[in-house]
């Protein structure tokens, strides 16, 4: 089973790790572990540690939280391999035998999201372009212009996004980042689900900055095309920490999209266990989105596609199969739905694992749109929907950044503005509604004026 193993090295070490202008290898922080065969290709990543602001328990998402990438308080991962039947010895031993081994957690395969082929679309981009009120975001200053805006995929085809779109495309190649072992030039990638992702972003946000990061691409034995480790996730993550760092704090802004999420428990531990994914707080990948929503970015994750109607044939969950990061209370989690605002039959429902209210919001898929997978092909799934929403996300950044508007903020004015679909408010077929962009223009008005 692949891992990922948490670390406590020297503070030095952990320095070296932290600092985006040095390298340290695996090697350099683990000399070897029992029963581990170590990845020399994983570069380490190093862990911030939560700490509550205002006491109480640092594992618990839902109160206020700060994060310390200082040396006596950060960890390192490093990613490896134990035999499937040494697994629970080896990760019950570890720890006791060697003092600077934290936890040992599961890095579960991470598939995109994308499904229930065989229906036509429903409509066009330029019915979602209306939707989503693009018109009336440009009118208020709202493109995107200068926003960050990161879609960890398979990586995007600039050309072809232009072609579909008709206009140029901003990619951000000195940001973009590769995973250990992928090659490709940012915004050069085959034709795939990232292009569609890309194209689905630039829909109310025609003018963000794409930053390409493959993350599907990461192989592992017997993978796909579309399928990568969480691991990578961690460091694409670790990388846009360093972004978003480099960044003025007055003017912050990155909105991170994510089409993907992990659909069968046979690649994580158990529920309960230490080392779980699916339903721990404390698994590395899940504080790091933690981490990186209280710097200031916007996190946004695919409901997925395991819902009681259509669900995808990978779907493993027998319930509640929003699971990790794509539950996270601080991320948006968003569902599908058409452009007639009918939820598309597909779209996983909640309750959450991390957190219960999920999905938060609803957006557009199933249209005519980016053609990634051929001209009568739909841009499809959850994994069309969050891209959607996450160039709203990147239009109102235009004009409010993270320091003006927190990402809490904004998640919060989201779900309020959102056109309710049932009778009760939330509800675990859309979350608190479809997005309403002309309720969030309006919103806006009213905080500029408020503020001023």
């Amino acid at each position: 089973m692949r891992v990922l193993i948490q670390l406590r090295p020297s503070p030095d070490l952990v320095a070296a790790v932290a600092d985006p202008g040095q390298t340290a290898t695996t090697a350099d922080v683990a000399d070897g572990l029992p029963g581990v065969e170590l990845d020399s290709a994983f570069v380490p990543v190093a862990v911030p540690r939560p700490v509550p602001l205002a006491g109480g328990d640092p594992l618990s998402l839902n109160q206020p939280l700060d994060f310390s990438l200082a040396a006596e308080d950060a960890s390192v991962l490093v990613r490896g391999t134990i035999s499937d039947d040494e697994l629970a010895t080896r990760v019950t031993m570890l720890p006791t035998i060697r003092p600077d081994v934290v936890g040992v957690f599961a890095d579960p395969v991470i598939e995109s999201s994308l499904t229930c082929g065989g229906d036509p679309p429903v409509g066009d981009w330029h019915d979602v372009e209306r939707l989503v009120n693009a018109a009336g975001l440009a009118a208020e200053g709202l493109d995107g212009s200068g926003v960050a805006l990161a879609v960890l995929d398979t990586g995007i085809n600039a050309a072809h996004v232009a072609r579909q779109l008709g206009r140029g495309v901003t990619l951000d190649a000195e940001r973009s980042w590769n995973p250990a072992g992928v090659t490709g030039r940012p915004g050069e990638f085959e034709v795939d689900h990232g292009t569609m992702c890309a194209f689905d972003t630039l829909i109310g946000a025609p003018q963000a900055s794409l930053i390409d990061i493959p993350v599907l691409l990461s192989s592992r034995p017997g993978g796909s095309a579309l399928d990568g480790l969480l691991s990578d996730a961690v460091a694409a993550f670790a990388h846009l920490r360093t972004v978003l760092d480099a960044q003025p704090a007055d003017s912050r802004s990155l909105v991170i999209s994510n089409s993907w999420g992990s659909f069968s428990p046979s690649w994580d531990f158990p529920v309960g266990h230490p080392g779980n994914y699916s339903d721990n707080a404390a698994h590395p990948f899940n504080l790091i989105v933690a981490s990186l929503d209280r710097a200031g970015a916007d996190v946004l994750f695919a409901a997925g596609n395991c819902g009681r109607d259509c669900k995808d044939g990978r779907c493993a969950y027998p319930d509640r199969p929003i699971v990790g990061a794509n539950s996270h209370p601080r991320v948006l989690s968003i569902g599908g739905v058409d452009v007639g605002n009918r939820r598309v039959g597909y779209s996983s429902q909640g309750p959450g694992r991390l957190t219960a209210r999920k999905p938060d919001i609803c957006a557009y898929t199933h249209f005519s749109g980016s053609k990634a997978f051929g001209e009568s092909e739909p841009d499809s799934g959850t994994s069309a929907a969050c891209p959607v929403a996450a160039g709203l996300v990147a239009a109102v950044r235009t004009r409010w950044p993270s320091a003006r508007l927190s990402p809490a903020q904004l998640r919060a004015l989201l779900r309020r503005t959102a056109e309710d679909r049932s009778e009760v408010g939330f509800d675990y077929d859309y979350g608190y509604g479809i997005v309403d962009t002309s309720g969030v223009i309006a919103a806006l008005q009213r905080r500029a004026k408020s503020v001023a």
